[in-house]
Parts: structure tokens; C-alpha cells; sequence
């Protein structure tokens, strides 16, 4: 199902980067797309030396205007046909909802061999919208860095965004391994750790790990905001932390997340369908007093914070 690409760090370690690359790993690379991860990425690998020039196109002018202000990359282009024209690894950093669009202007202008890539939280669907946009001799090599902030745009971004935090990489049966080294030698250089995997099995996992925590939160938060006007103030007064960390999920770029729940609907379905049945479980405790129910599941939850906190992930 999965395989590491680096030897874990001893319990309570923290990860450490990859050997910084003595030459750059590609000539150049195009971004398509410039936002938080984008913009990260791009400013990750300028720092790290990691490319001989970068390009940027964003949909957005305003995006696009930015990025060329803050010198992001290398250069900025109009157009998606124009920005990877010469790229010899492109990086699709837009909202997953968006990949069977841009792959129509990706055809005929990649280069052969080419290593096209991106950073969507959906894999099963990038493969699928991705794959007809190579040409001959081209690769493809999906990626996921598990990292973000709430904010979004350009300017959020910060080359450090991605240290001691997990890329995985869904590369189709058959891809170049060399391809796919290339690409996590990219990523270990700005301090992540990679994991590859199989799309479906990656859709699987990040439905439990992280869409339907988000799915929670956008529900609580809503569910806030419905409240008679005098309880919601107090609710935003008094929020604990709890409510706070909620709030700040629920922040997260809304195109983005639309497009998560609508590319990984299997999955998020499954595990929304048992998420319900615990939870119809849990309020049966809670009516009848099961006091022993309850405090096994605190325990056994409270575990899992802890084994999160060991492996440095909080």
C-alpha cells in the first residue's frame, strides 16, 4: 500500500532535511498556480537552490501581480502554455476541481520527459484529470505535502512550511522510479519526509486524517453561526480552545475544500458513514450514563494525541 522513502527518525526525533543538492535538480520548473502552497514551494525552492530558473502562471491577475512584486519566481507568464514551455518539472498548485482544465492547455506543450506534478489532497482524481496531458515520455507524479495555515494567497506563503511535515507521492503503476526519485529528492531537500503510496489508498487515508475533520469543522462552525444572535456572540466570546482550533479549520480556502469533497466523495462517504455510527454509539452512552464506555474511548483517543505529539506531527 505505502512505502518510506527515508529511514524513520528514532521515537521523539525530529525529521531532518535531506542532503542539500551540490548542482540543481532541475533546470526549471513551472508553477501553475501561486497561492499558499504554490508560493511556498516556489520561495522553498529558491532557497534551497533547487532549480536553475522558475516560472509562475495564476488564473488570478492580482495572484500573478503578487508573485511577480514579491519575486517569487524567476519569471511570471500570461499563460499556462507560455509558463511550461521549457519547464522540465511542472508543479500544479490550483484547487483539484480545476485539473481537467488545466491539463486541456497542458497538451501539446510539455516537453517530452517531462516530470509533471502537484500538491492537490485528492490523488484517484488527479491521476485521472493529470494522466492525458503527458506527452510521450513524460511522467507523472502526484504529490501531497501535508502541511498548510489557514491563510491562503501568494503572499501567506513561507519557504519553512513544509519542514518535518509528509509529502506523499502517488506515481501510477509503471512510472520511471527514477522520475519519481527526482521528485521526492526535491521535496526531502526542503526538509519533508516522503511516503509513497497508491492514489486510492492515499484517498482512503487523508478521508480520515484530514477531509472529514475539516467536514466536522465546517458542520460545528456552521452550525455557530445559526445560533440566535445574542448566543452567538457569547459563543465567540467564550470561545475555549477547542472552538478555536474548529474556527481556524473551518478558515481554510473554501474553493479548495469544495473541490476535496467533490473529488474524494467515495471515501469521505465511507468514512462519514462510520464516523455517524460512533457517533450514534457515543450519544447512547451518553444517555444511558455508560461512564466505563465513555472513559475507554477518552483513553484510547487520548493515545492517539499522544502517539501524534511523539512523531513531532503536532
Amino acid at each position: 500500500m505505502s512505502e518510506t522513502f527515508r529511514t524513520p527518525a528514532p521515537a521523539g526525533a525530529a525529521p531532518q532535511p535531506g542532503p542539500r543538492p551540490e548542482a540543481p535538480l532541475f533546470d526549471r520548473i513551472a508553477f501553475i498556480g501561486i497561492g499558499l502552497i504554490g508560493s511556498s514551494l516556489a520561495r522553498a525552492v529558491a532557497h534551497h537552490n533547487l532549480a536553475r530558473s522558475t516560472v509562475c502562471t495564476a488564473k488570478d491577475p492580482e495572484h500573478l501581480e503578487v508573485a511577480h512584486g514579491l519575486k517569487l519566481t524567476t519569471d511570471t507568464a500570461p499563460t499556462i502554455a507560455e509558463a511550461v514551455r521549457d519547464a522540465d518539472l511542472v508543479v500544479v498548485c490550483v484547487p483539484v476541481g480545476a485539473y481537467a482544465e488545466v491539463a486541456e492547455q497542458l497538451k501539446g506543450n510539455l516537453k517530452p520527459g517531462v516530470i509533471l506534478s502537484d500538491v492537490g489532497s485528492t490523488k484517484t482524481s488527479t491521476v485521472r484529470d493529470l494522466a492525458p496531458a503527458l506527452p510521450e515520455g513524460g511522467h507523472l507524479v502526484p504529490g501531497h505535502p501535508i502541511a498548510g495555515t489557514e491563510h491562503s494567497g501568494p503572499a501567506a506563503g513561507f519557504a519553512e512550511l513544509f519542514m518535518d511535515r509528509w509529502c506523499i507521492l502517488t506515481p501510477p503503476a509503471g512510472t520511471d522510479p527514477a522520475a519519481v526519485e527526482k521528485v521526492a529528492a526535491l521535496w526531502r531537500a526542503i526538509g519533508s519526509w516522503i511516503e509513497v503510496m497508491e492514489p486510492e489508498h492515499h484517498d482512503k487515508v487523508l478521508g480520515i486524517t484530514s477531509h472529514l475533520p475539516h467536514l466536522i469543522a465546517y458542520t460545528i462552525v456552521g452550525t455557530a453561526t445559526d445560533l440566535e444572535e445574542d448566543l452567538k456572540q457569547e459563543v465567540i466570546k467564550f470561545s475555549a480552545s477547542g472552538f478555536r482550533d474548529f474556527t481556524r479549520i473551518a478558515a481554510s480556502d473554501p474553493v479548495m475544500w469544495r473541490d476535496v469533497f467533490l473529488n474524494n466523495r467515495e471515501a469521505v462517504l465511507e468514512i462519514m458513514q462510520r464516523f455517524t455510527e460512533d457517533l450514534t454509539a457515543l450519544q447512547r452512552a451518553i444517555r444511558r450514563g455508560e461512564a466505563d464506555t465513555l472513559e475507554t474511548l477518552f483513553t484510547r483517543t487520548r493515545a492517539i494525541r499522544r502517539a501524534i505529539i511523539d512523531a513531532k506531527q503536532a
